[in-house]
């Protein structure tokens, strides 16, 4: 089975650099299924669950956003923030939502229906996660 360079990066660390035979992303415009030669793309990230798939077996990484560049025989992304789904803690969730809601009550009408998408994806992804 062929495979791909997968690499996750976020500001704080490396978070995963392996082969894999397919990564899922949560594209902003829909969810999106990248494997080893897939025609080259860049998008940007909604806050969701990221899974890798390769011969070490399913690895999934929560991520608030950022962006995917896939390119045939690789696939980085650049994430605003991630982590295992092991290191999603009570404690981060409320913070998340949180800061999520300030910044939805703070935006003005421009940003108003981004802010509000923003905090739909976060929660939805954040539940699917603790409600494992």
């Amino acid at each position: 089975m062929a495979n791909m360079q997968f690499d996750l990066v976020s500001p704080e660390r490396r978070l995963a650099s392996m082969e894999v035979s397919e990564v899922q992303i949560p594209g902003a415009d829909g969810d999106l299924t990248a494997m080893p030669d897939h025609a080259p793309m860049i998008t940007t990230l909604r806050p969701g669950i990221l899974k890798v798939s390769g011969a070490e077996g399913e690895k999934s990484f929560f991520v608030t956003g950022g962006f995917a560049d896939v390119a045939g025989p690789s696939a980085t992304i650049l994430a605003e923030r991630a982590m295992p789904i092991e290191e999603v803690t009570g404690e981060l969730v409320e913070e998340l939502i949180s800061a999520s809601e300030a910044k939805r009550a703070e935006a003005s009408d421009g940003n108003a229906d981004a802010a509000a998408k923003y905090h739909a994806d976060l929660t939805t992804a954040l539940d699917s996660i603790v409600g494992r």
